[in-house]
């Protein structure tokens, strides 16, 4: 299928040179405007894109050649996919590339939570040393919840399930395999809530699932517990959060997406007062949407990517 790709994006170095050695030509358009997209994509068999803009049906529809769209990492909520696939245009992601950096960013802001590292750590830089005020506490021994067990939730399990704790999971559209994750249990949301220390999101963004954190499932546990999202930002509604974390039901709140984030994830879109209380408080972690972010998922993802794009020729 050789023919001509239009790149909305950066992706790895060796990206566009696999594309080139398939027959592909290439352009770069990373700075091209929604217009210029629009009046450009008609001449293009490919899309290679992350999450710069949208693509939906009003882009979808004057792209009369485009055979494949190419999405440099997982969700896929960025583009109408059942527009696309209606117009027989192939969509293409790359969750097997990027779970194993997100299954680590998550087990990692955990244990850091957990054990005050990033309080420590300022402290001792600021010539502050508290032992006793930063006693930790150990995974060891907690029930850990997993509500979506894809690529990314199962990429967690394994990180986590060496850390002596008992895992369940809940995914209504996935049955697990026991073979390949004897150490799992799959239960139902309300079993998980019952038991769950530690509540860890990985669920795209749907209808379905956003908002999928409310007050009502925090509400619901049995337990004081942490949760994680890694997921989207919009799977967790922050206010509620923060509603449980001052009251003491969310002991931490590890979030490497933000219900404040722009759709292309490149940065806050406001800083309204939920989001104000958890940037001042010493429960809570943030990072900036990174945790599929390293250099090994970036070429990766080039790979897998460049993998899929061939084998629709064959």
């Amino acid at each position: 299928m050789a023919g001509s790709i239009l790149l909305l994006d950066t992706f790895h170095e060796s990206f566009i040179p696999m594309l080139r050695e398939m027959k592909f030509s290439c352009t770069e358009a990373y700075d091209w405007s929604r217009e210029e997209v629009e009046n450009q994509v008609k001449d293009f068999d490919g899309l290679a894109i992350r999450s710069r803009m949208p693509v939906d049906k009003s882009l979808l529809q004057k792209a009369a050649k485009l055979k494949f769209i190419a999405r440099g990492g997982a969700g896929m909520e960025n583009i109408d996919v059942a527009f696309a696939e209606q117009q027989g245009i192939a969509c293409l992601n790359a969750p097997e590339a990027n779970r194993d950096a997100v299954g680590e960013h998550a087990l990692m802001m955990l244990l850091a939570l957990m054990n005050q590292l990033l309080k420590a750590d300022a402290e001792v830089r600021s010539g502050i040393w508290l032992r006793e005020e930063n006693r930790g506490n150990e995974l060891h021994g907690k029930t850990v919840g997993i509500i979506g067990f894809g690529n990314m939730g199962s990429a967690f399990a394994e990180k986590i399930s060496a850390m002596g704790v008992s895992l369940l999971a809940y995914d209504k559209y996935i049955s697990i395999d026991n073979e390949k994750f004897p150490y799992v249990r799959q239960v139902s949301l309300e079993e998980l809530q019952k038991q769950a220390d530690v509540i860890s999101l990985h669920v795209p963004l749907t209808e379905e699932t956003r908002y999928f954190i409310d007050d009502k499932l925090i509400s619901s546990c049995q337990k004081n517990i942490y949760i994680i999202n890694t997921a989207r930002g919009k799977c967790l509604n922050t206010a509620h959060l923060v509603k449980h974390l001052k009251s003491g039901k969310v002991s931490g709140a590890c979030l490497d997406v933000h219900e404040y984030e722009t759709s292309s994830f490149e940065k806050l879109d406001s800083m309204p007062e939920p989001f104000e209380y958890l940037i001042h408080s010493a429960k809570v972690i943030l990072t900036p949407h990174i945790a599929g972010w390293t250099h090994e998922s970036n070429r990766k993802i080039a790979e897998v990517l460049a993998k899929k794009i061939a084998s629709l020729t064959t």
